[in-house]
């Protein structure tokens, strides 16, 4: 009995031990999550991506770096600025809204919140059927064009196009109000003439869209430099028709887009911030290999969409690399 009783107090002791192991290892160490969106989306991988080179070095850091598969820019703008999460992706016409109390924060700007780095651009992407012979926004009148589900970020850079380039979405053409993932089937299935999809490149409803039996092209969206001018969180970009080999066009498309942001709030750590932002500027080459959205992004582009002020963390790791004064 007695030896049972002592095997019973060693192993409870080695127990005891390696808990207390566990808790000393945690101890000092920095948890933080990034919001990023549907795992199949661009931005679970482009936040996992990040994650993974923060935790590769977490003894030089001791910060542990998680992901968590959210609704989006919304969610994510207001989980960081609540303080449900550290860090988030979100576009940057959104975070200019939240910035400034417009769109869903009308009123109630969100002040905590701090931009942290851009990343790749997020492209408004107008696909045409090719027989519709749709070759610019002002040829999408009298034509049935999905701008996208009520309350999307999608519906509103569609209607932004639209506007800027003199085209009355509500009474120029029969807009559809499909989610845009539904919106390649219906293309194929000629229940659509055209549709708008704002996303980064490749995607895979782009690539569904233009590798069917009907033929489709992209169309320019040109001519709105003084649009953009004034609305700074929108920025001249270009379609890789490349990534899409059986649509109609050979080069790439000129267009607009928004660029995807990282988000963070005020009360976060500085040195959490820091740690993020010198691993992605010191470490670029190899972050823009971890997935393809990342393929073109350039080194300026990490100071691009930013309409929220910098986290003193981001800037200090932007000065140490010589890319802010």
């Amino acid at each position: 009995m007695l030896n049972l009783s002592k095997g019973w107090f060693f192993t409870g002791l080695l127990a005891f031990s390696v808990l207390l192991a566990s808790i000393s290892e945690s101890m000092g160490r920095t948890f933080a999550t990034i919001g990023t969106g549907g795992v199949t989306g661009v931005y679970y991988p482009t936040g996992g991506a990040i994650a993974k080179m923060v935790n590769e070095k977490r003894s030089d850091y001791d910060i542990r770096l998680s992901v968590e598969s959210t609704g989006g820019s919304v969610y994510n703008i207001n989980a960081v600025t609540s303080g449900d999460l550290e860090f988030g992706i979100a576009q940057s016409d959104l975070q200019s809204q939240a910035w400034n109390g417009a769109g869903d924060w009308e009123g109630r700007a969100q002040e905590k919140l701090r931009s942290v780095f851009g990343l790749h651009p997020e492209i408004i992407t107008l696909v045409a059927a090719a027989e519709s012979d749709i070759r610019t926004v002002q040829d999408l009148k009298d034509h049935r064009v999905n701008i996208g589900n009520p309350g999307s970020g999608n519906r509103a850079n569609a209607i932004d196009v639209l506007t800027a380039s003199g085209v009355d979405w509500e009474n120029d053409l029969r807009a559809e109000s499909l989610k845009a993932s539904e919106a390649p089937r219906m293309l194929q299935d000629s229940r659509l003439d055209a549709f708008f999809y704002t996303v980064g490149h490749p995607n895979g409803a782009i690539n569904e869209a233009t590798s069917g039996r009907r033929t489709v092209r992209f169309v320019p969206i040109t001519g709105l430099d003084d649009f953009v001018t004034e609305h700074p969180y929108y920025t001249v970009a270009e379609i890789p028709v490349d990534l899409y080999p059986m649509a109609e066009n050979k080069e790439p498309v000129p267009s607009i887009g928004v660029v995807t942001t990282l988000i963070t709030s005020e009360d976060v750590n500085e040195d959490t911030v820091y740690a993020v932002a010198r691993e992605v500027i010191q470490n670029f080459d190899s972050f823009k290999t971890l997935h393809p959205a990342l393929e073109r992004l350039k080194r300026e582009d990490l100071l691009r969409g930013l309409t929220a002020p910098m986290h003193p963390g981001a800037e200090r790791a932007f000065r140490e690399a010589g890319m802010m004064p």
